[in-house]
């Protein structure tokens, strides 16, 4: 594959940063606002990956449902596509929510249950280095703004990193999740990670 495409979410969060960093990495990045973004006329995937970024986890919840993405993003994850969510994508991504907004719902393809703000309020933001297990990266920058942990991990679940003693990043198959924010501090080791299971996915 010569230039993996990547769609990122964006119906609101912070969308800019994760498209200015795929197309650092050598991907075409576009936003996917609906889905005729997502899907072509076959049903198959138009991209190699996907980017559900931070923000509001309810919010992006509703406008899914308003814009008719909801069941597209479920049913293209579930079938293999690479993902990764980002701080609400992660929220989004997950099985379980101990705190939902009211009516809130998630995708439920991510064997996991999460809580929401965890580490506090945007106040508590913090950026660290995290010891991380997804790659020959031994580190990675990492910036926490209302960021939620995982509280629950399922049994196919690899836990890639951890902070203050709670699980913040995980991977299950194609799905690549994380409390934080590598698009704010620089760091592109989880960006190249799902730029590689686009690749592999493309080869298969």
């Amino acid at each position: 594959m010569t230039q993996p495409v990547v769609g990122v979410l964006a119906l609101q969060g912070g969308v800019a940063e994760h498209l200015a960093m795929l197309e650092s990495l050598g991907a075409r990045a576009i936003r996917v606002r609906s889905a005729s973004d997502l899907l072509g006329n076959d049903g198959a995937p138009v991209v190699h990956a996907l980017v559900l970024p931070g923000g509001e986890s309810s919010t992006m919840d509703r406008l899914c449902r308003t814009f008719g993405l909801f069941d597209p993003l479920r049913e293209v994850i579930a079938a293999g596509l690479p993902v990764l969510g980002t701080c609400a994508g992660l929220i989004m991504l997950a099985s379980q929510i101990e705190d939902p907004a009211p009516g809130q719902q998630s995708l439920g393809v991510l064997d996991v249950t999460v809580a929401r703000n965890a580490f506090g309020s945007q106040v508590d933001s913090a950026e660290v280095s995290l010891e991380w297990a997804g790659s020959q990266v031994a580190v990675v920058r990492a910036a926490f703004i209302r960021a939620p942990a995982v509280t629950r991990v399922g049994d196919d679940v690899e836990v890639l990193a951890r902070y203050q003693d709670s699980v913040v990043a995980v991977r299950q198959g194609n799905i690549l999740a994380i409390s934080f924010h590598p698009e704010l501090t620089g760091d592109v080791t989880v960006h190249e990670e799902l730029l590689g299971l686009a690749r592999m996915g493309a080869t298969a």
